[in-house]
């Protein structure tokens, strides 16, 4: 059985994923605009590569994100792939003459404004268009995004929609998609939360997750998915001018990526092969999604997530002070 075969259950839903999954935001135009045809070749190349587990939202590009995954997956067996959606800006097209606003990130974007809407109708207004720019009935994963400054609404209206979709069957899976670690815990806490989209917080470089995320998922039977795991760059290419987390990222963390970077040198590790793996060393994580903007960019990552990892490189990481004492590796196999 390869890797990418050994699918884990999310929560105690029947929906499976894949250890790797193509996270959509680049073939949303994140920060580069991204051809038709390679978003193609980008789904593509991450099916061919067995990687079924598919992230979007409508953040990406205004929905560009999910026409592409929609176009992308025509004609496939939407029983065998997983995709999961996110809900609390709700998309809305510009009026005559109206101005685009910001595309926070996103660039050559269809001409749509994000409108944050927790409420009820509002939740399903958002689902009902992405099924209909995905080209499905249905989506096996809903997660409420960025919500960490709509925590009232959260309870209030929002949570208790993805509770009643999933009561529906609409969706198989609920939870949350953010890069705050502390704010996701609270939500595992509180709530019947099956699984959580946690972005650059369980990473070789940033622990945080460690401390109040992970624990609670553990206890209340919460699946954990990790985006970020190269912390937008700095632990793909440690190099001057890396970033992390989109801005350049401070001399004392590019130092000691370089220093990890070393130590899997001396094990004959790809620091990227090492950066996908470690979030595995936690049980409550069930996948890693990775952002990729181009099929080679696929086919690069699924190379370094099947390279061999020895146990050794990461007390060896540990023993030099660069990873903390007690947190929970990855074993080889």
């Amino acid at each position: 059985m390869t890797r990418q075969s050994a699918t884990r259950t999310l929560g105690r839903t029947g929906v499976r994923v894949t250890p790797l999954g193509l996270g959509c935001a680049p073939i949303g135009n994140f920060r580069r605009p991204v051809g038709e045809e390679q978003a193609r070749a980008v789904v593509g190349a991450a099916l061919e590569e067995g990687w079924t587990y598919l992230d979007t939202a409508p953040h990406y590009g205004v929905g560009l994100s999910e026409e592409r995954i929609g176009r992308a997956l025509a004609g496939r067996d939407r029983a065998a792939l997983t995709v999961s959606t996110k809900v609390g800006r709700r998309l809305r097209p510009l009026a005559p003459g109206e101005e685009p606003p910001d595309g926070e990130g996103f660039v050559d974007t269809p001409p749509r404004a994000r409108v944050w809407d927790l409420t009820r109708d509002g939740i399903r207004a958002t689902v009902e268009a992405s099924l209909e720019r995905l080209g499905t009935d249905r989506v096996e994963v809903l997660l409420l995004h960025d919500v960490e400054n709509h925590v009232r609404e959260v309870y209030e209206t929002g949570f208790p929609a993805l509770a009643e979709l999933r009561a529906e069957g609409a969706v198989g899976a609920i939870g949350f998609g953010m890069n705050h670690s502390d704010h996701l815990a609270r939500f595992v806490a509180d709530l019947d939360v099956d699984v959580v989209l946690c972005a650059g917080r369980w990473t070789l470089l940033d622990h945080r997750a460690a401390a109040d995320l992970l624990p609670v998922c553990s206890r209340r039977g919460t699946s954990v998915v990790v985006g970020g795991v190269y912390n937008s760059g700095l632990l793909a290419d440690p190099r001057p001018g890396a970033t992390f987390d989109y801005r350049e990222a401070p001399r004392e963390l590019l130092e000691r990526a370089r220093r990890i970077g070393e130590v899997c040198a001396e094990f004959g590790v790809p620091l990227r092969a090492a950066a996908l793996r470690f979030p595995f060393g936690h049980p409550a994580v069930a996948s890693v999604v990775v952002g990729c903007a181009t099929a080679e960019e696929v086919r690069d990552n699924a190379r370094m997530f099947a390279h061999e990892v020895p146990d050794g490189l990461w007390h060896e990481l540990t023993g030099r002070g660069l990873l903390p004492e007690g947190l929970p590796l990855p074993t080889a196999g």
